[in-house]
């Protein structure tokens, strides 16, 4: 993807000339920072936040809470970061940002999601003005599962029982619009469905038994920090991949289209300093991504032994060998 209370002096302030005042240093801002794992994204918005100007220790406080597996620990984790009155709280994944928003209605949130719609599942009253004190990035685009599909096809030609990675915890929209997608290209999209750390054997087993033949990788946290095993399955497999998420090709996986999720988290820093500036967070619009990477990595596909078309190289963003 990858942290401290200034102190007023009391008294007296009222009897100080206006010059006097304004030379006194602001109130550092306090940045929350709820996330499930340490990783490249973490990385990407902590460097977008220092290109912003703001420096954790030096005149910024980022106070970062990282839950894991231990999803009972996320709402004490979000009070936390109430209690220590931090002045916008940025939440990764639904599980972050549903726990900040039972935590405070005051203090500005702005959450990152891939895998549901804002609006119909309440968090907002519409994308142009979310109203309240939440705003974010959320992808929510149905169609990028026929697209990943499609790409697959390109791939693997006769391909026919493609599953589906995808974690029913939280992304149930997901999986509907890519079992829709697979319906009207023409082949049998198998569940694979995981909900916590100890499912991933039990998918496995199951693709093995009903020999799919490709696997669609649909988001969530859970299965972004589990890559490396997917990974490690699916070559062993020789079974071809196509993730949402495009960090996966980069551990081994064939390919991804979708978008960059550590762009993602830089342009939740710049709403993070939007918000410390003055700006409300039931002003600011919910935002989608707009740009699609397609990334092929050619080292799996040898592995594999799959040859990618040349004109689908061609059209790649980025070619890992």
């Amino acid at each position: 993807m990858k942290r401290r209370d200034f102190i007023t002096l009391l008294g007296g302030v009222t009897a100080w000339p206006l010059a006097a005042r304004a030379q006194q240093p602001s109130k550092i801002p306090r940045i929350g920072f709820l996330q499930r794992v340490r990783n490249e994204n973490v990385v990407a918005f902590l460097q977008a936040l220092r290109e912003a100007g703001y420096v954790d220790g030096q005149n910024a406080v980022i106070e970062t809470r990282i839950f894991e597996t231990t999803l009972d620990r996320v709402s004490d984790f979000a009070k936390e970061l109430v209690d220590l009155k931090c002045d916008v709280i940025l939440a990764a994944s639904q599980y972050a940002f549903v726990a900040a928003m039972k935590a405070t209605t005051t203090i500005p949130i702005v959450g990152i999601d891939l895998e549901n719609d804002p609006v119909s599942s309440g968090w907002v009253k519409s994308l142009a003005r979310p109203g309240g004190n939440f705003t974010g990035l959320f992808l929510d685009l149905p169609e990028l599962g026929g697209k990943q599909i499609e790409l697959l096809k390109e791939v693997v030609p006769r391909l026919s029982k493609p599953g589906a990675l995808w974690d029913s915890a939280i992304g149930e929209a997901q999986f509907r619009a890519t079992q829709t997608a697979a319906q009207t290209a023409g082949v049998t999209l198998h569940s694979l469905s995981i909900r916590g750390p100890d499912d991933f054997k039990n998918a496995f087993d199951h693709a093995a038994r009903e020999q799919i033949d490709g696997v669609v990788i649909l988001s969530s946290p859970l299965i972004l920090e589990r890559r490396s095993q997917i990974v490690e399955w699916t070559i062993r497999a020789r079974l071809p991949t196509i993730s949402l998420v495009t960090l996966f090709p980069s551990s081994g996986g064939l390919m991804a289209y979708g978008p960059s999720l550590p762009d993602m988290y830089r342009r939740a820093a710049v709403y993070v300093d939007r918000i410390l500036k003055g700006a409300k967070a039931a002003d600011l619009p919910i935002e989608r991504p707009t740009r699609f990477t397609l990334v092929i990595n050619v080292g799996t596909a040898k592995a594999i032994g799959l040859e990618i078309p040349p004109i689908m190289l061609a059209r790649a963003d980025e070619v890992i060998e």
